[in-house]
Order: structure tokens, then C-alpha cells, then sequence
């Protein structure tokens, strides 16, 4: 893997320098480390512009390609319960989009330890937790960025641009975080980069599988009910479907997420997103804060 690490000559400063440390418990020795942190993200995103257009082909290959085909197929059958597929589908693309930036955050971290890049940022005299939340938030920002591109194609899928939009990205962004949050406690966890790929991957299709995403996620057999009413992601679908502004399918019965007979608001599910983005962090921090 081609390597554009900059975390120690990072913009602004470098985090194992010895000179110019800011006090020990000053605000700069919290602040400092998140904003080069997070600015070597936006470093490699900008250097590296084919990873993103490559983070945008699988998203947009669901959203036309499968979107398209199951639309012309419902309407040639007749038994269509959804008017537009795509309209349908565009949440769950939309989230899809930003699993990438989660994998890449978790994969330089595993990589930062294989190359020694990790020992130089222990030593600093910076927080650790400072350090676990910059690269959180350079990865939830390149997420939010995916989002943004899939979101100015959103006119394909029936989706209209109004100022909701923006509530649209703020709920990206969240999700985005968590997934970086998740993506970091599998790299402090696991050691080998091998082993960190597999269980990512092993994960992450899952779990959009069973987000409701590809399906409504009410009146399934009973297994699959509960295996997706379990998956924390289907409510991050369910309150970027309900927020979109766009064609009725996005809010109607059929679509709904149905807790018996109780529909759960908006911001109960993205309360739910940030809770489990708090608690992912504060392992991720945790063992963080262990290694040696």
C-alpha cells in the first residue's frame, strides 16, 4: 500500500516534536493533536482523488445499475409495492457511501502500528484521547464529504434539493462518525492488517444487508425481523429515509420501521446512533490508552 502518511509532518506542527510543546493541560494539548489529526485526513483526501471517485463506483452502481433493474422488473410484473425503486433505495447508497472513509481511518491506523508512525504519536506529550478524536473526526469529515457528492446526484433518484438537505448532512455526518468510531475500535483491537480487512468486510456487508436498506424492513419472516430490527444501522437508514425530501415511498406505510405498533421518531433513532458513536469512542479511547 502506497503510504502519504504526513501525521508527523503534518500541516500546522508535528506531533512527536519535542520542541514548541504546548503546556502540559493547556488547551492547545487537547486541541492541537485533533486539528492535525483530523487536517492529515483532508491531506491524504486531497492528494488522493482517485480513492475518492473509487468510494463513489460501488454506491452509484446500487443506485443505477440495481435501482434501474429491479424498477423495470417490479413494473413489468405488476406486482410493484414501491413506486420508485430508487427513490427506495437512495438512503441506504447514501450510507453505503461513507463506510469507505470508516475502513481507510481503522486500515492507517493498523498501519501507523506496523510502521512505527503509532510509537512517534504514543510519545507525544498529547492526550491519547485527543488522538483517537482527531482521526474520528478526519474520518467522519471525508465521510460527510462522500455523502455530499452522492447527495448533488440525489435529482436521479427523484430527490429534490431543498434546505433539508442540510439536516440530511448533519445526519451523515453521525452516521459517518460512528462507522469511523467502529472502524477505530476494530483497530486498536485487532493488530494484524490482514485479519482487520477480513473482519471489516465480514461486517459491513451485513449489516447494510440487514438495514432495511435493499428492503422494507417490516413484514419479514421472523428470523430476518428480528436480526434487522437488532441492527443498529437499520435506524440510521429509517431517519435518513424519513428526512429526505423526495417522492412519497420515503415516508409511506410500506416503508415505515414498525417497533410493534410504534413508529420511532427521527431523533430518538439518531439518539440511538450517538449513543453507540459515545460508547465506541470511549472503548476505542480506552484501549487506545493501553497500548504501549
Amino acid at each position: 500500500m502506497s503510504r502519504t502518511d504526513t501525521v508527523l509532518d503534518a500541516p500546522g506542527g508535528t506531533i512527536g516534536a519535542t520542541a514548541g510543546r504546548p503546556a502540559a493541560g493547556g488547551p492547545g494539548n487537547v486541541l492541537k493533536p485533533v486539528s492535525l489529526l483530523w487536517r492529515r485526513e483532508m491531506t491524504r483526501l486531497r492528494h488522493n482523488p482517485v480513492r475518492l471517485a473509487m468510494g463513489l463506483v460501488t454506491p452509484l452502481l446500487f443506485l443505477v445499475v440495481l435501482g434501474t433493474g429491479l424498477d423495470a422488473a417490479s413494473s413489468s410484473l405488476g406486482k410493484a409495492q414501491l413506486n420508485d425503486y430508487r427513490a427506495f433505495l437512495f438512503p441506504g447508497v447514501l450510507v453505503m457511501s461513507v463506510q469507505a472513509p470508516a475502513i481507510a481511518v481503522g486500515i492507517s491506523l493498523v498501519w501507523d502500528r506496523r510502521l512505527g508512525v503509532l510509537r512517534q504519536m504514543l510519545v507525544s506529550p498529547f492526550p491519547r484521547s485527543s488522538i483517537v478524536l482527531g482521526l474520528a473526526l478526519g474520518g467522519a469529515t471525508t465521510g460527510g464529504i462522500y455523502a455530499l457528492m452522492l447527495l448533488s446526484v440525489g435529482g436521479i433518484a427523484g430527490i429534490r434539493y431543498t434546505p433539508m438537505l442540510l439536516v440530511v448532512v448533519l445526519e451523515m455526518l453521525l452516521v459517518s462518525l460512528m462507522f469511523t468510531a467502529l472502524g477505530l475500535l476494530a483497530a486498536v483491537t485487532i493488530r494484524q492488517v490482514d485479519t482487520f480487512q477480513i473482519v471489516v468486510n465480514l461486517s459491513l456487508m451485513p449489516l447494510m444487508f440487514f438495514s432495511g436498506a435493499m428492503f422494507p424492513p417490516n413484514g419479514l419472516p421472523g428470523w430476518l425481523d428480528t436480526v434487522v430490527k437488532l441492527n443498529p444501522l437499520t435506524y440510521g437508514v429509517d431517519a435518513v429515509r424519513r428526512t429526505l425530501p423526495g417522492p412519497d415511498v420515503l415516508t409511506s406505510e410500506q416503508t415505515r420501521l414498525m417497533l410493534g405498533d410504534w413508529n420511532p421518531p427521527v431523533i430518538a433513532e439518531l439518539g440511538l446512533l450517538a449513543a453507540i458513536t459515545a460508547v465506541a469512542l470511549g472503548l476505542a479511547t480506552y484501549r487506545f490508552s493501553r497500548t504501549q
